[in-house]
């Protein structure tokens, strides 16, 4: 005896799980994450932190003689 055919839309949500799950394909070594750059304009408080410690000093200190 066949299988009778039904139509995805009328199977159970499991039968439709199932199936979707037999046609899905791998993303292989693809991560499905959107990708996006971080906002200029937001404060970042390590970013911060970073660039001020990152500066190079600005020299050596002059100062001024005293004239006796």
């Amino acid at each position: 005896m066949q299988k009778k055919h039904v139509s995805l839309k009328k199977q159970s949500k499991r039968a439709q799980k199932e199936h979707h799950a037999q046609n899905r394909e791998s993303w292989g070594n693809v991560v499905p994450i959107t990708k996006t750059k971080p906002s200029g304009k937001l404060y970042n408080r390590k970013k911060s932190k970073q660039d001020y410690r990152n500066q190079e000093p600005l020299g050596f200190f002059i100062f001024p003689l005293q004239c006796a």
